[in-house]
């Protein structure tokens, strides 16, 4: 007794005829597009103009507030990519220990040169440090040199880490002297203010 509900439904399906009234279709497409009408493509068009304009003067902005900006002398102590094509070889090529190493240096030194706050009233002071600065910078190379003429040793690899270290060094005693002539001339501004 058991029967096939899709053979059932095949044959009633035969059986009966559906016909829908005349003019059905239109009448929901009419119904249809009262109750949801469509939208014009052209709205659509000008949304995506505005949001470019307003991209565009975003952008603008924010170049014409960061143009004001502009520091007095900004120097960045970085590993020079024309020395690897010359040389060959450097301190982070050696191992990937030495790698981070170098990369900790170079962060830390970029980062605090780019704290320091330099004005007209401690320019020597600071210019005194970057030359200095600017002197370790040509031992690294010097000893990079050598690294790549002699091989890897132990002892140009200690000299190139601890010329890092004397660079950060460097930096940090021109922070500390920096604040410590800041801190005079606020306490003279307060004497004389009292």
């Amino acid at each position: 007794m058991a029967r096939d509900l899709r053979e059932l439904f095949e044959q009633e399906q035969k059986n009966e005829q559906f016909v829908m009234n005349e003019g059905h279709e239109k009448r929901f497409m009419d119904l249809l597009d009262k109750e949801i009408p469509q939208q014009k493509k052209s709205s659509f068009r000008i949304l995506k103009i505005a949001a470019s304009i307003l991209v565009l003067i975003g952008i603008g902005t924010l170049f014409m507030l960061n143009r004001g900006d502009t520091p007095i002398k900004t120097t960045i102590v970085d590993k020079d990519p024309g020395v690897e094509s010359k040389t060959g070889i450097s301190l982070g090529d050696l191992s990937p220990d030495l790698k981070k190493v170098e990369n900790y240096y170079v962060a830390n030194i970029n980062l605090e040169l780019s704290k320091l706050n330099v004005s007209d009233d401690h320019k020597e002071l600071v210019d005194s440090y970057m030359d200095r600065l600017a002197e370790l910078n040509m031992e690294y190379k010097n000893l990079n040199e050598e690294l790549n003429q002699l091989g890897p040793n132990d002892q140009t690899i200690a000299a190139l880490i601890k010329n890092l270290q004397l660079r950060l060094q460097l930096l940090q005693k021109l922070k500390e002297k920096l604040n410590e002539v800041q801190s005079s001339k606020n306490e003279q501004y307060e004497t004389n203010a009292v």
